[in-house]
């Protein structure tokens, strides 16, 4: 790590803590040439594979546009958006993976917007997973209200 006052080719970690979300890593440097302090931030590199075989950046910002769309008329905030972008990012993580397949992505983002709002999570379904007929949204309602209907007993038992 060179030092960015006097570019000096080494560096000593004086400190390191995670950050709040903690996918980064803040290092506390000291330069031993000129003996000046300052600080990195490390994260791991995360590349999405699209259906082209494009290779881009993973982008929090990409998965917040895509479900906002879904979102559109429902009671769904920017922050409701940003914390589901980051439960996302922290699934897709998880994998240890460098590289991950666009379509992962998308199966990572059917869950936690479930959770957040069903109609949306259908609306999203539907292009995701390429409903074809008016069967598929019927069997997809289906599992929405199974699962309602297995709540509702586990609140009463």
């Amino acid at each position: 790590m060179f030092c960015p006052y006097c570019r000096y080719p080494d560096s000593r970690v004086v400190d390191s803590r995670t950050t709040d979300d903690g996918l980064a890593i803040r290092r506390r440097r000291q330069c031993p040439d000129c003996g000046r302090r300052f600080s990195t931030t490390e994260t791991a590199s995360l590349n999405v594979i699209k259906r082209s075989g494009v290779v881009v950046p993973f982008s929090r910002d990409k998965i917040v546009a895509g479900v906002r769309k879904a979102c559109q008329g429902r009671p769904v905030t920017d922050s409701d958006l940003a914390i589901l972008a980051q439960r996302v990012e922290e699934i897709v993580r998880s994998s240890g993976a460098a590289q991950i397949e666009a379509n992962d992505i998308g199966l990572a983002i059917l869950q936690p917007l479930r959770e957040l709002d069903e109609v949306a999570y259908l609306r999203f379904a539907s292009v995701y997973q390429a409903f074809a007929t008016l069967e598929d949204f019927e069997a997809a309602i289906a599992l929405l209200r199974v699962e309602h209907e297995g709540r509702e007993h586990e609140q009463i038992g």
